[in-house]
């Protein structure tokens, strides 16, 4: 059913390429500032331009591809726990993702420009967004659980040999 939200969001057939289960509990907790999405996993490395730089994150091959790849991308985030405003829900930029690549130091007024929106939910709904959103998440407070398990999805297969690591 994912597969077909994203497909419907991407006007083509989609298929799973990472999926990232983030567990945020008392004793685990983090934050983090506005960002886009830069990275993508692949099978292996292959230098192809427009590709890179590349780095290693546990023992997977990623890459930053050009924009127009993170474009033709949608991300959903299946919650399995309720995310209310104090359990650190997802905060977008609306429209920030008609951007195309944002430089690091312009990202903050950006976000500013753009507003926030707080994607609250409960258990077992879904969000999809346009993966190059920017995007940011407080901690959590209390002693709060927030599991969401997040699949990125895209339509278009890779150039150059390269080749989507999948799920």
């Amino acid at each position: 059913m994912t597969a077909r939200i994203a497909s419907v969001h991407l006007r083509a057939p989609a298929r799973p390429v990472r999926a990232v289960l983030f567990d945020k509990t008392p004793g685990l907790n983090w934050s983090l500032d506005w960002h886009q999405d830069r990275t993508i996993v692949v099978r292996e490395r292959r230098d192809v331009p427009g590709f890179g730089p590349w780095t290693t994150k546990r023992g997977l091959q990623h890459v930053a591809p050009p924009m127009s790849v993170l474009a033709g991308m949608a991300t959903l985030r299946l919650h399995l726990d309720d995310v209310p405003e104090d359990n650190a829900p997802l905060l977008i930029a609306p429209g920030s993702h008609r951007m195309g690549r944002i430089a690091e130091p312009d990202v903050p007024a950006v976000a500013a420009r753009c507003g926030t929106y707080a994607c609250l939910a409960t258990a077992g709904d879904l969000w999809a967004y346009a993966t190059p959103i920017l995007h940011a998440s407080a901690a959590s407070v209390g002693d709060c659980r927030r599991r969401v398990l997040q699949v990125d999805y895209a339509a278009a297969d890779l150039t150059g040999g390269l080749e989507w690591l999948g799920i």
